[in-house]
């Protein structure tokens, strides 16, 4: 692939090297226009794990009283 780099520039595949370099949960996107690289997206989402004090135990729903 990176003889092709040519096309858009080994700058370019740098810059989106540097996106993708640590991104654990994410997406980057690549927009192009008329054959050219013209932006690029870097979109890093955090993930957290649910610990016990999230789970509580369900309670029973109240139901809203007809007035």
């Amino acid at each position: 692939m990176l003889e092709r780099a040519g096309a858009y520039g080994r700058d370019m595949i740098e810059r989106i090297v540097q996106a993708l370099d640590g991104l654990e949960y994410g997406s980057v996107h690549i927009t192009v226009h008329d054959a050219q690289i013209t932006q690029i997206d870097r979109i890093e989402k955090q993930r957290f794990s649910l610990g016990p004090s999230s789970t509580k135990e369900s309670s029973p729903r109240r139901r809203p009283t007809a007035l």
